[in-house]
Formats: C-alpha cells, structure tokens, sequence
C-alpha cells in the first residue's frame, strides 16, 4: 500500500544542515517498501551517498528506516506500528537525519505515520453489573466503561449500539475537555414484578472499512425503591504529583454523599475510566476514596493524566466525578549524547576550524532542567561550537603538534541548569599522525675528535648524532659526508661516515707532520617526503707520535771526507769545542731533545750539555792527551718510546794543520759500519762469484774454439801468412824495434784508493812509402785500433784499387798474365770466402798498419819496420790462390778462375772508385779521461 507522500524542503540559516524532507506512509507497510527517493529530493547524486558514507542518525534505539545508498530511497526496515509507536498522539512523525562525511553534512528527514485501521474497539471489562431499583424514573442515566480505539481519526472509535432497546437507550455525553462519556439512559420505567434482571450489550463500532466493533454485556439487577443517589462534593478534582514519586503515594481524595440511609445510603468509590496511558498507574480506594500512586509516573512520558470516579451507593444509584492530576517534571534526565560522526586520526598540519566531531545533545527533561551547555577539558587545542540548540562540533582551536601531543582524550562534558545539575560525559580519543615537519637536530652545534697519528684505516674517530622530533620513516636519520677537499684532496678520502650510525672512520693513515687538522660537514637527512636535514661541522685534530727519530744537522756525516774539529792544547776548562745541532719533525714532549755523551776516547776530556747539545772540556787540555778524539753522542727525545739518533764528532786536540793531517789521514776509514754491512758482503760475494764462474766458463769456450779452428787451418792446403802481434816486427836477423812504455802513477792520502795508469808506446810513428818511391810521409797511428778497442766490430771494406800490382813485376810465377780487369783495377769481386779464409784473412789483417798501403808498379808498400833490404825477391811466388791482408780480393793464375771472374762481372760490377779506399782522418790526441778509461779495459 502506498501513502501519499509530501514532500518540502526547508533551507535552514545554519551551513551544516543542508535540507529537510518530509514524507506520509501508511503504518503497517511491509519490510523494504518503499518510503521515497531521498537522493532526488535531496538533489543529490548516489555516487555523493557512497563517497560520504551516508547512513541514518537516530536517537532511538529502534530503526524502522533503512538507507539504500545504491539507490538513494529510503526503505522500510521493520514493521512500523503506529499505535505503539505513537499512541493517540496526532500527527505521528519519525525524525531522523542523514550524515554525509567528506565533508561533515547532514539533512532532515520527518517521516508522517498515517493510521490504518487495524485495531477494533475494546472495552476494559467484558461485563458490567448494574443494580437498578424499580422506581428509577426515565431518563435516569448510568454511566458506562468507554470502549478504546488505538486507532485515531475516522478508524477509532465512532458509536455505541445498545441492545435490546426496551427500557434503555445509549447516549454520549460531551465533556468540556473533548471526551464523551456513555451513557445508558432509562426511556421506560422498569417493572421488578415482570423482570428482576436485565441482560443488555452494548457495541462499540468505528469508522474504518472494514468497521470493527467491541462488545461489553450488562447485567441489571432490578431493586427496590431508592430515590437518592450519591453526589460528589464537586464534579472536578485537580491533583499534581512529582515524577519519579514512589509507589502508594496519595495523590487526591474523593468524597461523594447519599441522603438515603441504611444500605441505600453506604457509598462505593470505583474508576469507571481513564486513558491508556493512566491505566495501571492509580488505584482508588472504595470506601474512603482516596487515589492512590500504583505505578511510576514520568514526565517525559505523560505530563498530565485524567480519571473518572464513580460513587455508587447500595441501592445503585451513582455518581461520577473527574480528577485530573498534574506531573510535576523533575530533573531526573541526564543529557544524552550522541556521536554523528567522528575522527579516529587527524593529520597535525591540519588548519583551525577543522571539523573533528559531530554530536548531538538531548535532555529529556524540561525548563531549565532541559537546558544543556557543554564543554571539554582545558589545555588542548580543541573547542566545542554549537551549531544548533542540540548540535556540537569539535573542531580544532589552533595548530597541532605530533611532537608536542601524539594522542588526545578529549572528554566532552554535558551539564544542565536544573536543581541539582546532572551531567553525562563521553571521552573521544585522537590521534595526530605525524607529518614530516621537523629537521633532523645535532646534539652539538659542532665537533672536535682527536686521533693518533699512524692509525689503522678504518678505525672508528667518533660518532655524530641527531635526532629528529618527528614518528617512524619521518625521524629515520641518514649521515651523509657532504662533498669538500682538504688540500686539493677530496675530504672522502680522508674519513667515511655510516649512514646509519653516524660513525665516523679513518679511511687513511693520517700523520701529524702532513696534516694536523682539517674539518668537514656531515649532513643528517631524515627519510620524510620531501626530506629535511641539516648539517655540522667537524673538526679532526691529529695528535702527534713518536715516530721520527731525531735528525742532526750538525755536524754533517759524510763518507769520503773527513770533518774534525780542532782544540788547541792551550784551552782551559769549559772550552767551546763545537755544538751539536739536532732538530726532531715530533711536536710537544716528542721534540724535546737531550743529548748524552755515548762513547768517547777520553770521557774525563769532553761533556755534552744535556739540553743544548754543546761540547765543552771538562779539564785543562794536556800534551799526554790524545791527538785524535772521537765522540760518539747520542740525541734521545722525550716521546715514549723514545727514539734516538747518534753523531760521531772528531776531535783534534792540536795546534797547528800539518799535525792534524799527519794523524787524521786514515782515520775516515775506521768509521762503523753499518747494520747493512754482512748483507753487502754477502751480496759483493755472491756477484764476484759469479762472475769468475761466467769469465772462467767463457775463457775455457774461446780457448776450446780456438784450439778447433787451429786444428782446421793445419790440415788445410792454404798457405799461411806470418801472424805478428801489434807493435812487434821480424827484421830478419837485424833484432826488434825498442819497446817504451809509459807509467803514470796517482797516488793519494788513502793508498787503498789510489790509480796506477800505464800509459802506451812513446814512439809509434809509421813511415809509409809513396808510388815513386820518392819520398815518406810521417803519419800518427790513430789512437783508437783494433787492439786499443776489442769490442769494435771489425767492418770488412773494398779493395783500393792502388793495391794490384802491374803487369811486368807483379807476384805470382812467371810469365804469368792476368786479365785486363786485373791489370785495370775493374775486375769483379771474387767468391765469397769460407770461414776458414775470412778467419785467416783476419790473422793477416792484424799484422799491417792502420793506414792504407799502396802498391805501385815494381814497388810494394812495406812498413819501416821491416829490414830496407827487404825487395819484391822476398815475395814467395804463390802456386795458388794469395790473400791480400785488409782485402777480400783475391790473385790467381788460373784462366779458367779467370774467366769465371769475368762472367760475375756481367752481374755485379765495382762500386765507384772515389767510394774505396777513403783515408781516414787522423783522430784527437786522447785526454787523460780516456787514458783512464782505456786503462780500466787493459785492466779488464
């Protein structure tokens, strides 16, 4: 069944009610009908009911009402009884609200419930008894229970029918408050004679379709004559009575009188009605008429009630009266709060004025009673802002802090203005999640650490530290090295810094006479977003270590030379021999240096002083003491542990140089040696060694080779030319050239190291014959030979075309010819010889001079050397092949080796005749340099 729906809607001053609707359904309509669409009278969209969350707000506890957001309708929940929900109250309404979150609104919604007629009439008692005396004249009344309809308007109560009509009809009676009472009404005298008791029904009928109706029988009993009946003293008793007044309270007495006597005249007190709400709630007692309190009475649910007394007395005549009775409201009724919406969390960077909570605030009781005012505790950033009379909002009073306050208890306290207050409270808690607001935050505004020089890379400085204010990731600290250099270098290859902890380690070796301090900045960043940081800076101080021994600058250690100071005998005590002077790179206590006499020739001659490293005598210098002196003094520094460096400062107790230098000539070399020397020996050892097994290896090889060439020369079938070393000559007979030798000897101080030179022959001039025999030139031998310099290669050279003898006198035997390319010096070069001939060809190449000889016709080049006797008669006349010293042409008498030499040279001719046989140009005279330097090879 559908009820006609009204719809208006109210747009009211305040921002968070945006609305209110109201609609008419019929009671009794089944579960999930349909009540109206709230989103299009609303105006507003399904997709906003889902989003916001919408749901119903009630201070009932019972929902009849259910909000499909799907849809945006509003459906029917339960089963809605409008008489037990409202009773005879008219109109009969639902109010409820309609939250909507993100942001916080709400609307109104009445819901109008329409009667049905589902209740037929009912009368309290199923009979009723009535005693009637026969003399009761027509148009004596009696009153009748009232028939209840739960139903309102035209489904209640409508009419009373009576049954059977003979003596009595049914009548209403209006009274001044808008009841009507039943009355039966006597039309026609009654006749105890023709029947003593009466049986009627009277039905009560509505106006609803169908009609309903309720029935209730009366039972008369017809008595003897009484014509008093009570009267009450007056027809309306007014009463109040507290709410909350306990049981068996007396609310009002009732007094009504009879002027019969006897039975006729005792009265009874009885309720012949009252409404619903008042049934069960009062008691009358039926002899003294006093009304009595039968149950708890409460303002909030029935201010004011009325009953209807009867007074009858024995002869059943009545009486009826009125009493209406006052509740008196108390404050018996806490305020009632209720949370529409509220916020688990909120951000801290949230504005003023935020919204928090919503509530709402209902106080049942009235007056001042039902005035309500609430308030939160102190000291929080939060306030209370009505909105409405019975609407709060708790909303932010200034800025939050996750810092300062993680979590509030906000307790909100509701208090009315009766007598004594009552009040009701609630605590909501709040959390304040944290946003990344705080910078991380050193525990020092900066830092000094110390470190000992010559650390461990990677040993641990220091730590640095922040905190950071802010929860979780947000207060989740990184260190970072930030980049910088420290002399030139990056600062990261000095010290690392963890990212976790803050630790700080040496990446490298430090040492204090490089770098005493340097600083850096670390950065501490946290691990919000966007991340907030903040840096330090850091100062590294490199404490100094013993780890440098003392260095002497004075007097200088050298070894080649020596260097003494000189004390003539003459000095008294307290003589300034010399100052050592020491110097140590340490600082602090490291430099501090002493001095200490170690070992001396004479201690009771010299003091060292302790702190400035003088060297003074210590008594008068005599003619017994020493010439030669030696101290050995020892500079220690203060470090721990110590280190130390020593000196050995000679001293010449004398007057005059000569005397010094007499005495000092060897004593350079009685000098320490070092701890180095066994090593050196072994090693001079060693190498010495093995090169005596390599020479001696080598010599053994070139005397084994020697001796296998010797053997093939002597089984060959070559002549042999006469082999003369260097500067010897055979003069047949005549005896040898004069042999001088020249010595240079150098001779030093120190004989160990001293240099004998020899020098070469004084005399080596060579007299070489020209062509025409008409004269000799003097040539100097060149200093540099083949003897002179063995390591020179020996460079094989053409044939100079001066040596080929002419065609008459020429070697060989007689009547001999050669070819025209012998004669004319344009033959070709011969074969190319075996290791046999180039091996002699080199033994007769060592026994001419340096300098080229030329041969002309009938002569032949000869050195001085030889006797003057010595003619061409002395050349032996060759049967085969002549080797020609310095030269790799080759004679012979042979034609066919002649003709054969005339057909190579179709194939390789001679090279230019300006390119042989260039003289070569005298050299230099050798200097002393060289001398020596050709002297260390003669050695080796």
């Amino acid at each position: 069944m559908k009820g006609q729906v009204l719809l208006f809607f109210s747009v009211l001053s305040l921002s968070s009610v945006l609305g209110q609707v109201s609609y008419s359904i019929p009671e009794e309509m089944p579960k999930g009908s349909l009540v109206g669409n709230m989103a299009r009278d609303f105006g507003l969209d399904v997709k906003r009911l889902n989003s916001g969350k919408a749901r119903i707000f009630t201070r009932d506890s019972d929902e009849y009402i259910e909000l499909n957001n799907e849809r945006g309708v509003l459906l029917i929940k339960h089963r809605i009884d409008r008489e037990s929900l409202c009773g005879q109250t008219t109109p009969c309404a639902l109010h409820f609200q309609i939250i909507l979150e993100n942001p916080m609104e709400f609307y109104s919604v009445t819901i109008e419930i329409t009667d049905v007629n589902d209740n037929p009439p009912s009368f309290e008692k199923n009979d009723v008894k009535f005693k009637i005396s026969e003399s009761a004249v027509s148009g004596a009344k009696f009153i009748l229970d009232r028939a209840v309809d739960p139903d309102v308007g035209l489904n209640g109560l409508q009419l009373y029918k009576l049954e059977p009509t003979d003596n009595f009809v049914v009548k209403l009676h209006d009274q001044a408050d808008g009841t009507k009472n039943v009355e039966m009404v006597l039309e026609k005298p009654l006749d105890r004679e023709k029947k003593e008791h009466l049986s009627l029904v009277l039905t009560a009928v509505d106006g609803g379709e169908p009609q309903m109706t309720g029935t209730m029988q009366i039972l008369i009993t017809v008595l003897d004559v009484n014509d008093n009946a009570p009267v009450f003293t007056q027809p309306i008793y007014k009463a109040s009575i507290k709410e909350n007044a306990p049981v068996g309270t007396v609310v009002v007495t009732v007094t009504a009188t009879d002027a019969d006597h006897g039975s006729n005249g005792r009265i009874t007190y009885s309720i012949s009605s009252m409404l619903d709400h008042a049934r069960g709630l009062f008691e009358v007692n039926d002899q003294s008429g006093e009304i009595r309190l039968k149950g708890n009475v409460d303002y909030e649910k029935a201010r004011t009630f009325q009953i209807n007394i009867r007074a009858s007395d024995d002869g059943g005549l009545v009486d009826s009266c009125k009493v209406i009775i006052d509740v008196i409201d108390m404050n018996d009724n806490k305020p009632d709060i209720h949370i529409m919406s509220k916020s688990n969390v909120i951000s801290e960077d949230a504005k003023p004025g935020t919204v928090v909570t919503m509530i709402s605030i209902e106080d049942a009781d009235s007056g001042e009673n039902g005035k309500v005012q609430c308030s939160i505790n102190n000291n929080i950033p939060f306030v209370m802002k009505s909105t409405t009379n019975d609407f709060y909002s708790l909303i932010t009073d200034s800025g939050l802090d996750k810092e300062t306050g993680s979590e509030y208890n906000i307790t909100v306290t509701c208090s009315d203005e009766g007598v004594p207050s009552l009040s009701s409270s609630v605590t909501l808690t709040l959390q304040i999640s944290d946003v990344n607001d705080n910078a991380p935050v050193f525990e020092r505004s900066s830092y000094e650490a110390y470190i000992v020089e010559n650390n461990t890379p990677g040993l641990s400085i220091f730590t640095v530290k922040a905190r950071d204010a802010d929860w979780n990731q947000n207060a989740r600290v990184s260190y970072i090295l930030e980049d910088s250099s420290v002399n030139g270098v990056p600062v990261s290859s000095y010290v690392s810094v963890s990212a976790d902890s803050g630790v700080i380690h040496a990446v490298r070796s430090f040492d204090y006479e490089q770098i005493k301090d340097f600083h850096f900045r670390v950065k501490a960043q946290d691990g919000g977003s966007p991340p907030l940081s903040s840096n330090v800076t850091v100062k590294i101080l490199i404490q100094d270590q013993n780890d440098n021994p003392p260095q002497v600058l004075y007097p200088l250690q050298t070894g080649g030379s020596l260097v003494a100071e000189m004390v003539p005998r003459s000095a008294d005590v307290g003589y300034l021999v010399t100052k050592v002077v020491a110097v140590d790179v340490d600082s602090g206590q490291n430099a501090w240096l002493s001095y200490k006499l170690q070992k001396a020739t004479d201690r009771a001659l010299f003091e060292v002083g302790l702190q400035n490293g003088e060297i003074r005598t210590i008594r008068q210098v005599t003619d017994k003491d020493a010439v030669k002196q030696r101290l050995t003094v020892i500079v220690e520094d203060n470090g721990q542990p110590s280190r130390s460096a020593t000196v050995i400062v000679n001293v010449a107790v004398a007057d005059s140089f000569p005397e010094v230098l007499s005495e000092f000539t060897d004593f350079t070399h009685d000098k320490e040696y070092n701890d180095n020397l066994t090593f050196y020996l072994v090693l001079a050892l060693a190498v010495v060694s093995f090169l005596f097994i390599t020479c001696l290896v080598v010599i053994i090889s070139v005397k084994i080779y020697r001796w296998r060439q010797s053997r093939i020369l002597y089984h060959s079938n070559l002549p042999v030319i006469p082999y003369y070393p260097p500067r010897y000559s055979d003069t047949l007979g005549t005896g040898t050239l004069q042999h001088v030798y020249n010595y240079e000897v150098c001779r030093t101080t120190d004989s160990r190291k001293s240099d004998c030179k020899f020098g070469r022959a004084g005399s080596q001039n060579v007299l070489i014959m020209d062509p025409s025999s008409t004269g000799t030139m003097q040539r100097i031998q060149s200093e540099k030979n083949i003897l002179d310099e063995p390591d020179s290669p020996l460079e094989q050279k053409p044939p100079n075309n001066d040596w080929r003898f002419t065609q008459g006198p020429r070697p060989g035997p007689s009547g001999a010819t050669g070819g025209p390319e012998v004669a004319m010096g344009t033959g070709p070069w011969p074969q190319p010889p075996t290791e046999a001939e180039q091996l002699q060809a080199l033994m007769a190449a060592a026994n001419v001079s340096e300098a080229t000889a030329t041969l002309g016709p009938g002569t032949m080049g000869l050195s001085t050397r030889y006797s003057p006797q010595f003619t061409l008669q002395h050349v032996p006349d060759y049967r085969q092949n002549v080797y020609i010293p310095g030269s790799t042409a080759t004679l012979t008498s042979n034609p066919q080796q002649q003709q054969a030499t005339a057909q190579q040279a179709a194939q390789q001719a001679l090279p230019p005749p300006q390119a042989s046989a260039q003289p070569e140009p005298p050299k230099a005279a050798q200097t002393p340099a060289s001398k020596k330097k050709s002297t260390k090879k003669e050695k080796k």
